[in-house]
Order: C-alpha cells, then sequence, then structure tokens
C-alpha cells in the first residue's frame, strides 16, 4: 500500500462528512466564542492519539493485556449510546453535557475521530510493514488534515441545512452509527471468537 491509498483508507474511515452532524449537535450547546477553541483541542487530541496508536499502540495493547478486540467491541458501545442519544434527544444533547458545557476527548475526539476502526487499522499499518513508518505517518496527517479541514467548516453545512434540516440529518446519522456501532460489536466478537476456538 502507498502513501495516496493508506490516506485515503484512513480518511475513510474517519468519516468527516458523517461526523458532521454529530459534531454541530454536539458544538451548538457550547457558548460560540468558545466553539472554534474546542474544536482544534478536540482535533489535536485525536491526532496525539492516532499517533500514540500508530508508534506505540501494540505495545500498549501488550502491556496492558488487552486485545485488539476489546478496542472494537468498547467503541461500539460508546457508539451505540451516543447514537441512541441522536435518534431520542435529551436535555444536554448528543452527549448529556449540560448546556454551555465542553466535551473533553470523549465523545468528540474518541471514538467519532479517533474511532477504533481507525486505531485498529493504524495498528496494521505499523505491524504489516514497521519500516515504512514515515510512509504511514504522512499518510496519518494527510488524512486528518482534511477532515479537520471539512469540520471546521461545520457552519457552512449547518447554515445550508438548517435547524430542522440539521435535526433530520442528525436522527438519520443516529440510525446509521447505530448500525455501525452493532457491527463494530460483531466484529469484535466474531474476532474474538475466531482466536479462542
Amino acid at each position: 500500500m502507498d502513501i495516496f491509498s493508506a490516506a485515503v483508507m484512513l480518511f475513510l474511515i474517519m468519516d468527516p462528512l458523517g461526523n458532521l452532524p454529530i459534531f454541530a449537535s454536539i458544538l451548538r450547546h457550547i457558548d460560540p466564542k468558545k466553539r472554534r477553541k474546542v474544536l482544534i483541542r478536540e482535533l489535536l487530541i485525536a491526532l496525539v492519539i492516532m499517533l500514540l496508536f500508530l508508534f506505540a499502540g501494540e505495545a500498549i495493547l501488550n502491556f496492558l493485556n488487552l486485545r485488539s478486540e476489546s478496542v472494537s467491541i468498547a467503541g461500539g458501545i460508546i457508539l451505540f449510546l451516543i447514537a441512541i442519544r441522536m435518534i431520542f434527544p435529551q436535555p444536554g444533547g448528543v452527549v448529556g453535557l449540560a448546556a454551555g458545557e465542553e466535551p473533553f476527548i470523549v465523545p468528540m475526539a474518541i471514538p467519532l475521530m479517533a474511532g477504533p476502526s481507525v486505531l485498529a487499522a493504524l495498528i496494521l499499518l505499523a505491524h504489516t510493514d514497521s519500516n515504512r513508518m514515515t510512509d504511514w505517518t504522512i499518510a496519518l496527517v494527510s488524512a486528518w488534515g482534511l477532515s479537520a479541514i471539512i469540520l471546521m467548516f461545520y457552519k457552512v453545512f449547518t447554515r445550508v441545512l438548517g435547524e430542522k434540516g440539521l435535526t433530520a440529518v442528525e436522527r438519520l446519522m443516529g440510525m446509521v452509527l447505530v448500525m455501525i456501532s452493532v457491527q463494530m460489536l460483531l466484529d469484535g466478537i466474531s474476532s474474538y471468537m475466531n482466536s479462542v476456538a
């Protein structure tokens, strides 16, 4: 796999367009003056976590005696809970935060940006060819950069869709996120069952 192919793969897994309604839903509960600061902070935290998993993911999992399936199952559970809140809105929005309260790491950085699928893909890239870490780093930063640019302009999409349109897209994405989270759970369970069989 070359740098471009790896970058495209990581970009598709990060799915910034799919995350737009979720990010917009979370950010609209935050003071408008703080939104950009919070978004940039969460994006940078996600990048640091992804770089950490690229270079030390396998070692971290081994040190904690965790299987990669655990990452998938845990991420699936978190995404499922977020998806339920998107479909059935509650006070505090998607993440149950009080109005104006800032999200920190969860759920914007993890699992929305640096989700279990991305982390697993990074561990896999590093594991399959550890001599090309510079290539994988360039691919990761490129995919993250493009995703960050799209998410930074979430207001444009909000303006185009409007409040009702955004709510409709948010609930639709909630349904999609339920399916993705269930698939993550099934993949993690299936992989675990195959490994112990």
